[in-house]
């Protein structure tokens, strides 16, 4: 390696801006950074939809993406909420600040961000190739990616040109579903350049709930979710709410859910069940297996919610545990987007 610093300078302003310690595990467990920020992780769908027999994700059967196509990334690792069913690390709980996290004034550029999540995507899947169940046409297809999921860890929106990273996917014809935990406001009153689809994650149905689930790092988190659902309503993007469903603590009041689903006005709803898994089954988050909705529970919540709202359910993903709700007619008609290059 050169030591007249210009290779050192370069590789060490690559560096991630998470501390090593926490990179580490993530390392671990399945996460591939890009440059200072940003990171890709294969989800197992997309693994899944590679195999001869195998079958996509829940936005494959509901909207028509190819899952074995959809990278799985974020441009921002930290996060402002501890929400108590993610599955994900949670800084705080390894001992760092989320804004020790965030590049904080110092972002890479968007192009490099997305040849970097394209290149290590390419990376991650290529063992794949010599399994013998995996279809080489698809792991080809693979290759090229067509969609991308900015809904891997973390808050995007605190990435500062998403209107500059949005733009690049889909210059090259990478579709985008973002996904927000709808605390950010002003950073959606300034995205202008929209996604696919856009989604909130709607975690309770009141201020109580939403406080004691998401654990919020920041002042009046209600208040701005609540100002986030009447600029994100506005949006002329297909929207979309998000619920995660806890028995015993946020399955209640679905009458304060579909008073949310009027605010924010989403083309759909999406109900997913809780899944006591990864960093979800932490002693100090005080859930437990028992607290996982069956199907049976997740299509009569959903359905009450629908009643509630006018909304109706249009269909369900069993493996992700799913239920998906359409605003009206033109929407459940309209659901099925071509994403394919």
């Amino acid at each position: 390696m050169r030591k007249d610093g210009v290779l050192e300078n370069r590789m060490e302003s690559e560096k991630p801006h998470v501390p090593e310690e926490l990179t580490s595990r993530m390392r671990k467990q399945g996460y591939h950074f890009v440059g200072r920020h940003s990171a890709a992780k294969i989800c197992r769908y997309s693994a899944n939809s590679m195999e001869k027999n195998g079958k996509g994700c829940y936005k494959h059967k509901f909207y028509g993406i190819g899952s074995h196509r959809c990278i799985q990334a974020t441009p921002a690792i930290g996060c402002n909420l501890a929400c108590r069913f993610c599955w994900r690390i949670i800084p705080e709980e390894e001992g760092f600040k989320w804004n020790e996290i965030n590049a904080m004034g110092d972002w890479d550029d968007p192009v490099k961000i997305v040849d970097g999540l394209v290149e290590e995507q390419k990376k991650i899947i290529s063992g794949y190739k010599g399994k013998k169940t995996v279809d080489l046409k698809r792991w080809k297809e693979a290759n090229d990616p067509a969609h991308v999921a900015l809904s891997l860890t973390g808050e995007p929106l605190f990435y500062p040109k998403m209107n500059e990273l949005i733009s690049e996917f889909h210059r090259r014809k990478i579709s985008t579903f973002l996904v927000t935990n709808g605390t950010m406001a002003h950073a959606l009153e300034n995205l202008t350049t929209l996604p696919t689809q856009l989604y909130v994650s709607i975690q309770a149905p009141d201020q109580e709930l939403y406080e004691k689930i998401t654990r919020p790092k920041t002042a009046a988190a209600w208040k701005n979710f609540q100002k986030f659902l009447d600029i994100f309503s506005k949006k002329s993007t297909r929207r979309v709410f998000r619920l995660t469903l806890i028995k015993n603590l946020n399955m209640v009041n679905p009458e304060g859910y579909a008073e949310l689903i009027k605010k924010g006005k989403p083309h759909y709803v999406e109900v997913k069940g809780f899944v006591f898994v990864g960093g979800a089954r932490r002693d100090d988050r005080g859930l437990s297996y028992g607290q996982m909705p069956n199907e049976e529970d997740i299509r009569e919540f959903a359905v009450r919610i629908a009643e509630l709202s006018g909304y109706k359910m249009v269909d369900y993903h069993e493996s992700s545990k799913v239920a998906l709700l359409a605003a009206d007619e033109k929407a459940a008609g309209d659901r099925i987007i071509n994403f394919e290059k």
